[in-house]
């Protein structure tokens, strides 16, 4: 009989395997620009702390291990700006991404939620995750050159 995935919110306790996974995650991403100085390859503990207590954070298990994570916030004008869905290498391509994706923006939505819009980023060459996100009703708002290398693609839709 095989576990089933599931999901839960994050807590402090999980912040250490949160950035293990995150380390792990984001090696393709380095690798896919030629950048191993990006921040969630040099993000400290605290910092991963810090974000999960002032923010919402998910994480997806089987059994005890965390393999699968999204972290998100909230601003003043009630755009949730979510981060850092990052899904174990072993288990993408299985809707992982898509069931946390659909679970935070349902943690910020409903009807007494101040919540207007759900924003989020990735790198104009990370096809897998701009076909995630437009799948899921997000359209490119926005981008940036953030080096030679890189441009940054800012995509949003309405809550």
């Amino acid at each position: 009989m095989g576990l089933s995935v599931t999901i839960s919110a994050a807590g402090a306790g999980d912040a250490e395997q949160i950035l293990k996974l995150q380390y792990l995650c984001y090696q393709s991403e380095a690798e896919l620009y030629g950048d191993w100085s990006i921040e969630p390859l040099t993000q400290p503990l605290d910092a991963v702390r810090a974000e999960l207590a002032e923010g919402y954070g998910l994480v997806a298990r089987l059994g005890d291990e965390v393999i699968a994570s999204v972290r998100a916030r909230t601003d003043e004008d009630g755009t949730v700006h979510i981060a850092k869905l990052i899904v174990h290498p072993r288990m993408r391509r299985h809707g992982i991404g898509g069931r946390l994706l659909d679970a935070i923006e349902r943690h910020f939505a409903g009807p007494d939620a101040a919540t207007k819009r759900f924003q989020l980023f990735t790198g104009h060459r990370s096809e897998g995750n701009l076909r995630l996100y437009r799948a899921r009703g997000y359209a490119p708002v926005d981008t940036r050159e953030v080096g030679p290398r890189l441009t940054l693609v800012t995509l949003e839709k309405a809550a």
